[in-house]
């Protein structure tokens, strides 16, 4: 049931309860385990348009974060019986080996239809609950999206050190990355071009990030309303032009604020991996990876800010860079998990942009 009131009937998909929270839709054809595990959709129902969910099953490299991160998961048809050789179990005993809530057997198509209709809404899928009002209740105590700081709910509790991919040249550059709920794509990328990086929780001071002597800052992804991440654009801010700063997504956001920009809520939310965005400096197009609810005002911007990317769907701006200093970032994935690669280049520009600060150019 949505908030509105307009029902949607299935049957049990995972496990067996109740969840809450945002009804978003994801328009990719494959990736359903980097979207299960995407901090980014913490709090949120995610809807999968594409009909067959689960007929490679799940493996276990390919995951961005923990565990299980979305609130549930609407499909219209799960395939119980995944052929792939990494595979090690199903997608419905996956979430039920985590607890977690879904519903199937519904038309996604018409369900997403009905949100981009009329925008993003809260959401309860309930298999114990069939009574109305009894759920409309429960929906009405759900706080919107607006407001909400969940990158603390997703943030690293300490600091550490990114170990687990294999270095295939010699470490160059110290990388601190600010975690806001950040994808291990991200961190795989980055230790494959010779970064050492250290994880640091969303909280910690720019005196903590300057005292550990980086050759620069990633600002990675995450959930919720940036507008309420304050503390972190504070941080972002005082970390201007004394370290080279790269941004993705939520980064994206709060380094735009920093610089004093600001943000709005979409109307249902940019979702998929099929989604092109323009490089305004090259003219060049690719096909991006997105998952945000949230983005820059274009008009915010002050001068010393670039445009850098849009969004040809529907002209948002997807990626800035900032004249005078070295800060850079953008609003999709470039890290492509799941999603094509055409983006990987950004990762590379960042080095460039750490080797270039090194050499005091």
């Amino acid at each position: 049931m949505l908030e509105d009131g307009r029902s949607f009937a299935g049957f049990s998909f995972g496990a067996t309860g109740e969840t809450t929270g945002e009804v978003c839709f994801n328009t990719g054809f494959c990736g359903y385990q980097e979207i299960l595990t995407d901090p980014s959709y913490h709090r949120q129902i995610v809807t999968l348009t594409s009909p067959h969910i689960g007929n490679y099953g799940i493996n276990l490299e390919d995951v961005e974060s923990d565990g299980i991160q979305v609130a549930g998961m609407i499909i219209r048809e799960e395939t119980k019986l995944p052929s792939n050789w990494r595979s090690t179990t199903s997608i419905g005993d996956y979430l039920r080996s985590e607890n977690i809530v879904g519903i199937q057997g519904l038309d996604t198509r018409a369900l997403t239809r009905y949100i981009r209709d009329r925008g993003a809404m809260n959401g309860i899928i309930s298999t114990v609950e069939s009574d109305p009002m009894a759920l409309n209740k429960k929906l009405k105590l759900i706080p919107a999206m607006i407001g909400q700081d969940l990158a603390q709910a997703v943030t690293c509790r300490a600091a550490y050190q990114w170990t687990e991919t294999a270095v295939k040249q010699k470490q160059q550059f110290r990388v601190v990355a600010l975690d806001f709920g950040i994808k291990r794509n991200i961190l795989r990328l980055l230790a494959e071009r010779g970064c050492e990086i250290e994880i640091v929780p969303a909280q910690t001071s720019a005196q903590d990030i300057l005292a550990r002597n980086s050759d620069g800052v990633l600002l990675s992804n995450g959930p919720g309303d940036p507008a309420a991440v304050d503390y972190a654009v504070q941080t972002v801010g005082r970390l201007l032009g004394k370290v080279p700063l790269f941004g993705i997504c939520l980064g994206h956001q709060i380094l735009a604020m920093a610089m004093g920009g600001k943000t709005y809520k979409l109307k249902f939310g940019h979702r998929g991996s099929n989604h092109p965005v323009k490089d305004l400096r090259t003219g060049r197009v690719e096909i991006t990876s997105q998952n945000h609810g949230f983005t820059v005002a274009r008009d915010s911007l002050p001068e010393t800010v670039e445009i850098t990317h849009l969004n040809l769907n529907d002209g948002t701006v997807e990626g800035i860079v900032a004249r005078d200093i070295p800060a850079f970032s953008v609003q999709y994935h470039p890290e492509a998990g799941p999603g094509p690669h055409d983006s990987h280049y950004l990762f590379d520009r960042f080095i460039d942009s750490m080797q270039k600060f090194r050499n005091g150019k």
